[in-house]
C-alpha cells in the first residue's frame, strides 16, 4: 500500500489550520486505504453477511461530508446521495455497478464543497441547520466531529483492508 498525496498536519499551526490539516490528513488516509485495490476488492464485504466494504465506507463518509457541511452548517436542503427511506443504510449497499472512479469523484466533489462552505465561516459561527436537540453547531465542533468520524472509520478501514489483501499500516 502506498500513501496517497497526504502530508502530516503541522505541529505548530494555529487552531483553524490545525483542524483543517487533521481533517485533510484523515480524508487522505482513507484514500490511501483504498489505493491499489480493484473495484471488486473495494466491494468485498469485511465479514459476510455484513455489507461493510471499503467502497461503502467511502460512500458513507461522502454522505457525512454533505450532511455536516452543506446541510447543517450552510442550511442547504439536499437529498441523500445513496440512502433512501427504503434503504437508510444505502451508502453501504454497494452493487457490481459501483466503482471506485465514480465513488471517489462524488466523494472528492463533496469534500471540495465542504471546504468552500467552511471557508465562508469562522470557527465560532453557528450552523444554519440544527441537530436532533434543536440546537446549532459551531464550525469548530463540526471540524472536531469530522476528524473523529474519519479517524474512527479509518480504524475500520485498516481491518477491512487487511482482510481484503493482507496490507497493513499507513
Amino acid at each position: 500500500m502506498t500513501p496517497a498525496e497526504r502530508s502530516e498536519p503541522a505541529i505548530d499551526a494555529a487552531e483553524r489550520p490545525m483542524l483543517e490539516g487533521w481533517l485533510d490528513y484523515h480524508r487522505e488516509t482513507l484514500a490511501t486505504k483504498c489505493a491499489g485495490l480493484t473495484d471488486a476488492q473495494l466491494r468485498e464485504a469485511s465479514v459476510p453477511p455484513s455489507p461493510f466494504t471499503l467502497l461503502g465506507l467511502v460512500r458513507h463518509l461522502t454522505e457525512v461530508e454533505r450532511f455536516w457541511f452543506r446541510e447543517i452548517l450552510a442550511g442547504e436542503e439536499l437529498p441523500d446521495l445513496y440512502c433512501t427511506e427504503e434503504d437508510p443504510d444505502g451508502d453501504f449497499s454497494v452493487t457490481e455497478s459501483d466503482t471506485w472512479a465514480g465513488t471517489e469523484s462524488v466523494w472528492r466533489a463533496e469534500m471540495a464543497a465542504a471546504r468552500k462552505v467552511a471557508a465562508d465561516h469562522r470557527l465560532d459561527d453557528l450552523s444554519q441547520g440544527v441537530g436532533s436537540a434543536g440546537k446549532p453547531f459551531n464550525l469548530r465542533w463540526i471540524y472536531t466531529h469530522m476528524i473523529e468520524e474519519y479517524a474512527r472509520h479509518n480504524g475500520h478501514a485498516d481491518l477491512v483492508r487487511e482482510r481484503v489483501d493482507g496490507a497493513t499500516g499507513v
